[in-house]
Parts: C-alpha cells; structure tokens; sequence
C-alpha cells in the first residue's frame, strides 16, 4: 500500500536523476525517485506517493499546476504605510500587515550598512518562494529604505 499526499510543494533541490520536494504548508520533505522534469525552485501543486517496499522515497502521482514565484527587487519607494511601519523598528524586528487586496506585506529592519546584504539574502532564500506559494501570491517584491526591507507577497 503507498501513501498518498496531496499538497503544495517547493522543489527545493533537482537533478537528472531525482528531486527533492518540500510541503509549503507543514515543510515535510520528500525525495522523488525520479525527476519528473522539474527544476529547483519550481512550485507545484501535485499528488506524491511513497514507493514501496521501503516507502522512503516518493514518485509524483499527478501535477495540477507548475509554476515559478518570480521574486525581485523595485526600485520604487516603499509605500507610506510601509515607511511608517519602519518608523519604529529596531533592526532585527519584523512587522507584518496585509495588503489592500489580496497578499502581505513584511517589513524587516536593518543596521543602514547592510540593506543590500539583507535583500541579497530574502532574494535566494527558499523560504521566501515557499511563503508566496502557502500564502497563494504569485510574485514577490522587494522594496528598500535607509534601515529597512519591504516583502511584498502580491497575487
């Protein structure tokens, strides 16, 4: 008997040969046996199951969708209500707020001297696509202050 899981997952590492598939929702990893022809940092909504005897590794069972979560920096000023949010952060603090409409907004401060080290880090790190892709957002942005970071989850 295989186990079956149905979920939203992170292709958090791919080769030729086999891929590694995260769950958004609860970050339970599952190694594929084989790689059905995804590349790392891929979003799928998807069927997997356990492959016996051993039931250690998964196979995908059905795609319902792929796709990419582009996360990119804007030159355009955060928002009023971002800057303000900044207003009394200490570095290391984050704020959150939902945006008008649909996603978030996270604002992140920073020491002034490392804003582009802080947005080069939210830019690779995997949990910012695996954030937009629990949350249902489409694309990331990224905005920036004088000592802070603005995450913007937009559909």
């Amino acid at each position: 008997m295989t186990d079956e899981k149905t979920a939203t997952f992170l292709v958090t590492s791919a080769d030729d040969e086999s891929a590694v598939l995260s769950d958004v929702q609860d970050s339970q990893v599952h190694t594929l046996s084989e790689n059905p022809g995804v590349e790392e940092g891929d979003v799928l909504d998807a069927t997997v199951a356990s492959d016996p005897p051993m039931n250690v590794t998964y196979s995908v069972v059905e795609v319902e969708q792929r796709r990419r979560i582009p996360v990119e920096t804007s030159d355009e000023t955060p928002t009023r209500r971002s800057r303000e949010l900044a207003a009394d952060l200490e570095a290391g603090e984050l704020e959150t707020m939902e945006r008008a409409g649909v996603g978030e907004v996270h604002v992140l401060g920073v020491p002034e001297d490392s804003v582009e080290e802080t947005v080069e880090d939210v830019l690779t790190d995997e949990q910012t696509v695996a954030r937009a892709a629990r949350i249902g957002i489409d694309h990331v942005e990224i905005r920036t202050g004088d000592d802070f970071v603005s995450i913007r989850y937009m559909p």
